[in-house]
């Protein structure tokens, strides 16, 4: 997702890149007057609100109207989107790279703090920079919102700095004997850091203080949800679980390919979506991509929405049906949360350009009104009320967190990163699961 570039090299669109972000996770733009840095400053400032409030496809018309400026003289200090674009996912990269080097300094310094403590304070640095970074944190999960080089090759790049530092954390906490020896650590670093990344998601975060919301999302990953660690064995033989398994099962190929071109373009489309997002994929993009004419791809599929739609449909039956199944399982409900992972696991590992083409409506608060295929009102509910039987029951042990931000956020912690399922598998992704959700990766008193 993220990782600075390397500093004060002069930018082809002009001006300087910045070394780093020297305080606090606040967009600044270098100066090259006071009163040009002053309005390039502004500019971003406004232009990162802009953009992860409407998304990737904002104008510069946009962006000037809301920082009350011609669109004219915009180009005074930019000479175009991708300049702005690149000048926003640098600073993003600059302070995470700047928390990163922050933390690893202290980790070698004498800490009253609990290792746990400061592996939270480091969920916090870099859930506040997320949400400061908003629009830099929606380009990092496509592979650019342009064809500009310089641009896929920034939103490309994996947040090392914020990776090595929580690396070394957890394993001052693994010498001390708070973590637990049987989990791998460079994998779990991963996990945590887009854990706290996506904080900066709009829908998950929703009305929830940052710094709480991270807290949160520490607690569970360390302390794990269940009152009781559940094993591994008995979790496989729950009846969610095995509702889980045969809907599994049941995922075979069953579209309609007599169409063959239909098939064609649906097939190409999914890739594109899923590569691009679906805001910043266009009709022509899809026909170049399937060697096809523009017109041809109307013809034979319609609007970009009808497209969408027809993709989609099918995976919301395979994969909303099977929440409501689960949910209705005789089970407890950690069984359930375990059987809705696995569910996730599978869905993302066989259908990963629909499950990224999801996540781009995940940015939006409702997400409803944009996906005919995923309620997430309904999601929020039936979860709301799984966790609320298990604190009945006493199963689940969760203090201090309001109903709706411990819904959001598990709903989001139960989809493992594909960057991870892909290292490891469907399995051991599972396992991780179940480690960073259920039982948590802190060594509990005996």
């Amino acid at each position: 997702m993220a990782g600075a570039d390397p500093a004060g090299r002069v930018s082809k669109r002009g001006g300087r890149t910045p070394e780093k972000s020297p305080g606090a996770a606040k967009l600044t733009a270098v100066p090259t007057s006071s009163v040009d840095a002053t309005r390039r400053t502004e500019i971003l400032k406004t232009a990162n609100t802009v953009i992860a409030t409407t998304g990737l496809r904002s104008s510069l018309q946009q962006i000037a109207d809301a920082a009350g400026i011609l669109a004219g003289s915009l180009y005074h200090h930019f000479e175009s989107k991708e300049a702005i674009l690149v000048e926003l996912i640098r600073l993003y990269h600059a302070d995470l790279d700047r928390i990163g080097e922050v933390t690893l300094e202290r980790l070698d310094q004498p800490d009253e703090r609990s290792v746990t403590d400061r592996i939270t304070d480091l969920g916090r640095e870099v859930a506040r920079c997320a949400v400061e970074h908003r629009a830099a944190l929606q380009m990092s999960f496509y592979e650019g919102p342009s064809n500009d080089p310089e641009l896929m090759e920034l939103t490309a790049r994996q947040p090392k700095k914020i990776q090595e530092a929580m690396l070394q954390a957890l394993r001052a906490g693994r010498w001390s004997g708070d973590i637990r020896s049987d989990v791998d650590l460079p994998t779990l670093a991963d996990r945590l850091c887009q854990s706290m990344l996506h904080v900066g998601l709009d829908v998950i975060r929703h009305n929830a203080d940052t710094d709480r919301l991270a807290t949160l999302k520490c607690r569970i990953a360390l302390e794990g949800l269940a009152a009781e660690p559940p094993s591994d064995s008995d979790l496989d033989r729950s009846n969610a679980f095995a509702v889980a398994e045969d809907v599994i099962k049941s995922w075979v190929d069953a579209e309609d390919d007599t169409d063959l071109k239909a098939a064609h373009v649906r097939a190409v489309a999914r890739a594109e979506f899923g590569r691009r997002g679906y805001e910043m994929t266009t009709i022509r993009d899809i026909a170049s991509a399937a060697g096809l004419g523009t017109g041809t791809v109307y013809r034979v599929i319609g609007s970009k929405d009808e497209l969408l739609m027809s993709i989609m449909l099918e995976f919301g039956h395979k994969v909303g049906g099977a929440w409501a199944d689960i949910v209705r399982s005789d089970s407890t409900a950690i069984e359930k949360l375990d059987a809705l992972s696995w569910l996730n696991i599978n869905a993302l590992d066989q259908f990963p350009d629909e499950f990224r083409i999801q996540l781009a409506w995940l940015r939006h608060t409702p997400p409803d009104s944009a996906n005919p295929t995923w309620s997430f009102t309904k999601r929020i509910r039936q979860m709301k009320a799984l966790l609320s039987d298990g604190i009945r029951d006493g199963e689940i042990h969760i203090e201090g967190a309001g109903a709706d931000m411990l819904t959001r956020c598990i709903i989001g912690e139960q989809w493992i990163p594909e960057n991870i399922l892909a290292e490891i598998g469907t399995r051991n992704a599972l396992v991780l699961a179940r480690d960073t959700v259920l039982r948590g990766v802190a060594v509990r008193p005996s």
